[in-house]
């Protein structure tokens, strides 16, 4: 796993620095509330919109280290994520929408531009990735990959398409908040 050591936000660029460490260490840095304050999770998450304005994420499915959690397809960036001595968050995000959904770019166009959230020690990167289905249709086509899966990571999709829709109580802060603002414009 790679954890975020320093870096922000430099006018229009994100810029940061990432160290390595073993799952087991991230997973309690996490389960102790975040201890070491210069650490952060700096991930990217793939911002799933169907062609009819609703959002998709996914549910964490059991045997996972977020259980019962809704977002977005995301994973905290690792050293396979390294291309040319840099963290690919645009690589990482295509690789874990496609090992999470079975979506690839001959489904879905990436977005340019990113959107930053960040909460507490987290730091979530937000890439808009727009279906051209609709979204019932696009969590058909999910749940079909997701039954032919042995193991996979989500357990279910949720359609976002209104506030109503949000579930503060399985949603991190960082997501109900991108969603309000997308959906409302309200932050």
């Amino acid at each position: 796993m790679l954890v975020l050591h320093s870096g922000g936000i430099e006018g229009d660029t994100f810029r940061a620095a990432y160290l390595e460490t073993r799952f087991s260490r991230f997973l309690a840095w996490r389960d102790f509330g975040f201890p070491d304050k210069s650490m952060r999770n700096g991930f990217a998450m793939a911002a799933l919109r169907s062609a009819d304005g609703a959002f998709l994420l996914g549910v964490m499915g059991p045997h996972t280290a977020n259980a019962g959690k809704v977002y977005f397809p995301a994973g905290t960036p690792d050293p396979s994520d390294i291309v040319d001595g840099k963290v690919d968050l645009a690589g990482s995000v295509a690789r874990e929408l496609k090992e999470e959904t079975g979506l690839t770019g001959e489904h879905v166009a990436f977005a340019d531009d990113w959107t930053v959230v960040s909460h507490g020690q987290r730091i979530a990167l937000m890439r808009r990735v727009q279906s051209g289905e609709p979204a019932e249709a696009l969590r058909t086509r999910i749940l079909d990959f997701l039954e032919r899966e042995a193991q996979p990571e989500l357990s279910d999709i949720r359609i976002v398409r209104s506030a109503a829709d949000v579930d503060e109580r399985a949603m991190p802060p960082f997501m109900a908040a991108y969603l309000r603002r997308e959906l409302m414009g309200v932050a």
